[in-house]
């Protein structure tokens, strides 16, 4: 059971396709976050224009130590170069119950 998830909304640049989002997605999820220890799962999701992330953790540590997992990698600078980040809202939290 997931103890921590990331909860990320964001919206894409204008010139950024889903398809090259995702691709970039991908690259970072193997490279880097997959490779963190306690990672459990990423998904996206979408309604309209914007995008939620879930990723999920074992542990609160193990999602606080990925924080920083993708700093100054160039896989990571090209995911954050398709987002606004003006329009990124973030949750960390904790699982409480599960039904």
């Amino acid at each position: 059971m997931a103890a921590t998830a990331w909860i990320f909304s964001y919206k894409l640049k204008k010139n950024v396709s889903a398809e090259q989002f995702i691709a970039r997605t991908k690259k970072l999820h193997d490279e880097v976050i997959s490779k963190a220890s306690g990672f459990i799962s990423w998904e996206h999701y979408v309604q309209e224009a914007v995008w939620t992330d879930f990723v999920l953790w074992e542990t609160a540590e193990d999602a606080e130590n990925a924080l920083t997992a993708g700093q100054g990698k160039e896989v990571t600078e090209a995911f954050y170069a398709c987002i606004q980040m003006n329009t990124c809202k973030t949750l960390i939290s904790q699982l409480v119950q599960r039904y």
